[in-house]
C-alpha cells in the first residue's frame, strides 16, 4: 500500500507515520509538508532513512507541487496539514483560510483525478461549536463554528463532501476530539503546562479553567485513522473520542500532582475570546462500524506523555527555540526528493 500523508511533521501526522511503519513491511510512506512552524523533523528523527518512508517539502496550497505528487500511483491520501492553534487564528486568520480552505482544494482538484483513491481528512470537534451541560454532538448536528480556525475546517469538510458527492471521490472525514501525547509542539495545554511545570514557570488558564474537553491519546487516534483506511464505506463521516470530558482546571492540576509541582503555578489569564465552554461527542458509530474504542484510558495517557517529556528535553528545548530547522539543514536535502513509479 502507498500512502501520502499531508503534515506528516506534525504531531498527529507524525505519530501516524510511526504508527503505520512500525508493523507494515509492505507499505510505502510519502511525507509532505512545508514545515511551518510547527512542523518538526525531529518528530521523525530515526525513520528518515527508512526505505519505507519519503519526505517531500511542498506546500498543499501548491497546485503543482501537488499535482507532481498525485501524477504518481497513491492508494490513500491522509490529509493532516492545517493550521490548527486557535489563538494565532484570532490574531489573523488569513493562513488558516489559505492553508485549510485552499490547500485542502487544491489536494481534492488533484486527487479527484487518481484512480481509487482513498481520501482521509482530519478534521476537529471544534466545527461543531460549544456543547450544552450533559450533550453530545452526533454526526448529525448542525455546524456552529465559533473560531476562525474552526471556521476554516468547517469550509474544508464541505469541499471534501462535495467532491465526494459531484466526482465519486472516496473520502472518509474524521472529527476527533483533543488529541495528545509525545511530539506535540508546546503552544498547546498540555505539552505547554508539562514544560512550564519541568521549569518552575507559571501555568497559563485562560479565565476560570472549567472550559471542558473530551482528551483522547494519540495512539488511540491513529488505530482510528488505520481502521477508517481498512474498513470505511465511502462518504463516511466519524466523531472520534474518548467519550469522557473534563475541565481544563483538572487536566492541569493532575500534571502539577504528577510532576510534584505546587498549585501555586496555575496563573489565571483573560479568557480567549469566543472560547467554547465544553466540547462532547458522540463517537458511537464508528465503535459499531469500524470496531474502534480508545485503549489508552486518560491517566495512563498522560503519565505516559509527562515521561515522554521528561526524558526528551532536547526535542522540547529545540521545540520552543526553532532549533529543529537545524535537523533539517543536516538531515534533509532541501529539494524535493525523486519520486519512484
Amino acid at each position: 500500500m502507498r500512502v501520502l500523508v499531508t503534515g506528516g511533521a506534525g504531531f498527529i501526522g507524525s505519530n501516524f507515520i510511526r504508527h503505520l511503519l512500525a508493523p507494515h513491511a509492505d507499505i510505502q510512506v510519502l511525507n509532505f509538508d512545508n514545515l511551518s512552524y510547527a512542523g518538526n523533523p525531529e518528530n521523525l528523527a530515526g525513520i528518515q532513512n527508512d526505505a519505507r518512508y519519503t519526505f517531500v517539502k511542498g506546500d498543499i496550497t501548491s497546485s503543482e507541487a501537488v499535482n507532481q505528487l498525485l501524477a504518481h500511483p497513491f492508494d490513500v491520501l491522509v490529509h493532516f496539514a492545517a493550521e490548527t492553534h486557535v489563538d494565532r487564528s484570532i490574531e489573523d486568520a488569513a493562513p488558516f483560510l489559505e492553508t485549510n480552505v485552499l490547500g485542502t482544494h487544491c489536494l481534492l482538484e488533484a486527487a479527484r483525478r487518481v484512480p481509487n483513491l482513498r481520501f482521509i481528512h482530519i478534521s476537529t470537534d471544534e466545527v461543531y461549536g460549544s456543547a450544552l451541560s450533559g450533550a453530545c454532538f452526533t454526526e448529525q448536528s448542525l455546524l456552529d463554528p465559533r473560531s476562525p480556525y474552526a471556521a476554516s475546517k468547517a469550509s474544508a469538510e464541505h469541499l471534501v463532501q462535495a467532491y465526494a458527492n459531484t466526482y465519486r471521490l472516496s473520502t472518509v472525514i474524521l472529527r476527533c476530539t483533543n488529541n495528545f501525547g509525545p511530539f506535540q509542539f508546546p503552544e498547546k495545554l498540555i505539552p505547554l503546562c508539562i514544560a512550564n511545570a519541568l521549569e518552575d514557570k507559571p501555568l497559563p488558564v485562560y479565565g476560570d479553567g472549567l472550559q471542558e474537553r473530551d482528551w483522547l491519546f494519540v495512539d488511540d487516534f491513529c488505530r482510528a485513522i488505520e481502521r477508517s483506511i481498512e474498513r470505511a464505506k465511502p462518504g463516511s463521516l466519524y466523531n472520534v473520542s474518548s467519550g469522557v470530558s473534563q475541565p481544563n482546571l483538572n487536566i492541569v492540576r493532575l500534571i502539577l500532582q504528577t510532576l510534584g509541582k505546587p498549585e501555586s503555578l496555575i496563573q489565571y489569564v483573560r479568557d480567549r475570546p469566543g472560547h467554547d465552554r465544553r466540547y462532547a461527542l458522540d463517537s458511537s458509530i464508528i465503535r459499531k462500524e469500524l470496531e474502534w474504542k480508545p485503549m489508552v484510558p486518560f491517566e495512563e495517557g498522560i503519565r505516559r506523555t509527562i515521561d515522554w517529556y521528561k526524558h526528551n528535553p532536547q526535542w522540547l528545548d529545540h521545540a520552543r527555540s526553532g532549533q529543529y530547522r537545524d535537523y533539517y539543514q543536516r538531515h534533509y536535502d532541501l529539494r524535493s526528493r525523486t519520486l519512484q513509479t
